[in-house]
């Protein structure tokens, strides 16, 4: 089972079609529920995360520590850490899925992983922004917190969690470096 941790501030529409994205793995059973952390947000992202039936927190607290403190409060094994507006595209699950038990297989396994970026064929007509993405990606630029993170919880508490800073999830990825990190076969979009 899988706990999503959504990271948040004044997050009202980008945060919809994240949580949209999350709807089929709660209906199957693998995630077991959703916690928006959110850094103080003043529009209606609280709102929008209860009607969805999450738990929300909030704090002014730089978003490691709250992202910390957000994933203490699940008891899932597995963590799925996501930005309103990162929304996993079809095939996630079956790929969270593979690689959760593909992973358990290995007892003790410290290992991670993001989803794939959205490439060329996705976009009709990329941004600046976009293809400076998909360079950076292709050409080792490291993965980037818009990618995700899949982590099995035991990882996440044995390398410390995410560093109590405000570029914390960056700094998380850099941790876990490249060798122990996995690549997942399906896609994430940015909502903009």
């Amino acid at each position: 089972m899988l706990s999503a941790v959504i990271a948040t501030h004044e997050s009202e529409r980008s945060l919809v079609p994240t949580l949209a994205a999350l709807v089929p793995a709660a209906a199957t059973g693998l995630l077991a529920g959703v916690v928006v952390a959110d850094a103080g947000s003043r529009d209606a992202t609280a709102e929008i995360a209860e009607i969805a039936g999450c738990r929300f927190m909030t704090s002014a607290e730089p978003l490691g520590a709250l992202l910390k403190t957000a994933a203490a409060s699940t008891r899932s094994p597995w963590l799925m850490f996501l930005r309103a507006g990162v929304i996993p595209q079809a095939g996630w699950i079956d790929a969270a899925e593979h690689f959760m038990q593909k992973t358990d297989m290995l007892e003790g396994a410290a290992r991670a992983a993001i989803f794939r970026p959205a490439g060329p064929s996705n976009y009709l007509r990329p941004s600046l922004a976009e293809i400076a993405g998909l360079l950076r990606a292709a050409f080792g630029g490291g993965p980037k917190p818009e990618q995700g993170l899949l982590i099995a919880r035991r990882f996440y508490d044995t390398i410390g969690g995410h560093p109590a800073d405000a570029n914390a999830e960056a700094a998380l990825l850099r941790r876990i470096g490249r060798r122990r990190m996995v690549m997942l076969p399906a896609t994430v979009s940015v909502a903009q």
